[in-house]
């Protein structure tokens, strides 16, 4: 049964394995904090208004978004990113799309902070951040911005991706004028704001998420053990160094004009996309647009 869903969970893309992981965090909280009454460590994780708490535990600008206040909460977050982030790894690898979705979460969390710390109507109010729509909103709003003029139906509409994407953020910035969850509202700005200039600077050929990748690439380097091969004599042929040296020469230059022509195929159709939408591509530039983020 584990063999099982450890299976199951590899053969998830990375959206999907994010959802996972929410949900999972979610009944969890539910099953050991209201049904055995053990202490609610979900503070601990929270994102606090207050700087000198936030000090305390710099970690909730992250686990903040793997908590949900509700099944409503949780149940739209998840279906959004479901849907934009499939689409958004048709087009892009896993890398670049964690990326995104974790700067959402940390500059969605920064505003929330800022806001509650700068504005006079919130100065002196106590509240936390939890959820993960900063991230969901940044990954939208990536989508909505790099594919402008895909059309989405919305119930019995036609919309291309850069209205909708106008319209949730007007909306949010009507429920923030209004005073309804405004945490949440700061923090859903602070991920769309992440979202459009991303998409954007990408578009003008500037990853700004690029440091960061390397930099939770060098923090997952440190927990991984370096297992040490054994020991053993090697005897050098020197009359076969050279061939296989030629050999492995020849090989690698075949390697990298291989993906020189793969990285020009995929620049061609990325450009195609920005100017008339994804629809516009052909079956065949699709299935290969498909296959080439599977293999990143």
């Amino acid at each position: 049964m584990n063999g099982d869903l450890k299976y199951q969970y590899a053969r998830l893309n990375v959206a999907e394995k994010l959802i996972a992981i929410n949900v999972v965090v979610f009944l969890s909280t539910l099953i050991f904090v209201n049904l055995f009454r053990l202490p609610n460590i979900v503070q601990w994780f929270n994102l606090p208004e207050n700087i000198g708490d936030f000090i305390l535990q710099p970690w909730s600008i992250v686990t903040y978004s793997f908590f949900h206040n509700g099944l409503g909460h949780i149940f739209w977050n998840m279906l959004m990113l479901y849907f934009f982030g499939r689409t958004f790894l048709n087009l892009f690898n896993a890398k670049k799309f964690l990326n995104v979705y974790f700067l959402g979460v940390i500059v969605g969390g920064l505003l929330f902070m800022l806001g509650y710390n700068t504005i006079p109507a919130l100065l002196g109010q106590n509240s936390v951040l939890i959820g993960a729509s900063a991230g969901v909103t940044a990954v939208l709003i990536f989508v909505c911005t790099y594919l402008p003029n895909q059309t989405v139906r919305l119930l019995i509409i036609d919309l291309k991706l850069w209205h909708l994407g106008v319209i949730i953020v007007v909306l949010d910035l009507v429920r923030l004028s209004t005073g309804q969850n405004v945490g949440g509202m700061l923090s859903h700005l602070g991920g769309a704001a992440l979202g459009y200039v991303y998409a954007k600077q990408l578009t003008n050929g500037t990853d700004i998420g690029a440091g960061f990748g390397r930099f939770m690439d060098s923090l997952a380097n440190i927990f991984k053990k370096e297992k040490k091969a054994p020991m053993k004599t090697v005897y050098r042929n020197t009359a076969s160094k050279s061939a296989s040296n030629k050999a492995v020469h020849n090989t690698a230059t075949t390697i990298d004009r291989k993906k020189a022509d793969k990285q020009r195929k995929i620049d061609a159709i990325l450009d195609k996309i920005s100017k008339s939408g994804y629809e516009s591509l052909s079956k065949k530039e699709k299935d290969f647009l498909f296959i080439a983020g599977k293999e990143d």
